[in-house]
């Protein structure tokens, strides 16, 4: 395997590819700038909240099965890679003009976040235009162009690339969008109601997360965001699903820390990723070797 580390980003390709699969996880980075924590009015665990912490981690056996992994290292709460470089927020960042009603950024959640879970208001007042176009020059913009890079690789080379866009989400996002007596998802799956990824590739992905004994959602609460709604072309080859994985499965959302049962819940989701890109039996361990 060879791994490419900038300040953005780090990027994990496989010995060999095998597959039209690539993984990618947005919003696990928790390389916390000094400088943004001194700006912030949350402490640094408060401010975790908005991370999608360790879903690097459940798919980084992705290369050892023959897809590349790109994980984003800087964290959400201080520049969101799943939104536009131009979902930018007057409330927060200073000679913005008031934009068309987008509610993103309504909400305080644009590329450069107003608040963190909960609607908890990171910062005393606002940016400096200039600060944030360095962020997305230094992070933003990095991220996407490997992003974009990989995308391209890999259609060249199989004919078509699919991107699994992982994510996690609150327990209590999936409690408060489930009907009394309905069972409640632990994954939910979001290609934009079919917009950005084929019938084939989506049912393919939901079978391998039903076949690990998951119980898997389409589209609610979650349908996919930038990521999905930029890059997700079926008509061109090029498929993206967004993976968002109930966080009450593998770790304690208060205190931010892997459940003892981490390890055991990553071994699923290596089977998962096996199934995804069509490793098993003998050739998946001579792989994973």
């Amino acid at each position: 395997m060879s791994r490419t580390e900038t300040e953005a980003y780090v990027l994990t390709h496989p010995r060999a590819r095998t597959s039209p699969l690539i993984f990618a996880s947005p919003h696990s980075g928790r390389d916390y700038p000094q400088d943004f924590l001194d700006q912030a009015m949350l402490d640094r665990h408060t401010i975790r909240s908005s991370e999608d912490a360790f879903v690097d981690r459940l798919f980084d056996m992705a290369p050892g099965l023959g897809a590349p992994l790109l994980a984003a290292r800087a964290p959400r709460a201080f520049i969101d890679l799943n939104r536009a470089a131009d979902e930018l927020d007057p409330a927060v960042i200073e000679g913005i003009a008031r934009a068309p009603h987008n509610p993103r950024i309504s909400s305080g959640l644009g590329v450069i976040p107003r608040v963190v879970a909960g609607g908890r208001a990171i910062y005393r007042g606002k940016l400096p235009l200039a600060e944030v176009e360095g962020r997305l020059r230094r992070f933003w913009h990095p991220y996407h162009q490997a992003l974009a890079g990989l995308v391209e690789e890999t259609r060249d080379q199989f004919g078509e690339a699919v991107l699994i866009d992982c994510h996690s989400m609150p327990h209590e996002a999936i409690e408060a969008h489930t009907r009394p007596g309905q069972p409640r998802p632990e994954v939910v799956l979001g290609d934009r109601y079919g917009a950005t990824a084929g019938r084939e590739v989506m049912e393919r992905v939901e079978a391998a997360f039903s076949g690990a004994g998951l119980r898997v959602g389409r589209n609610a609460p979650f349908a996919g965001a930038y990521v999905a709604q930029a890059y997700g072309r079926p008509s061109r080859g090029v498929h993206v699903v967004q993976v968002e994985i109930d966080r009450a499965l593998y770790m304690d959302e208060v205190r931010v820390a892997p459940l003892a049962g981490f390890e055991g819940f990553r071994r699923v989701m290596e089977g998962v990723v096996a199934e995804l890109v069509g490793v098993a039996g003998p050739a998946r361990q001579l792989a994973a070797e």
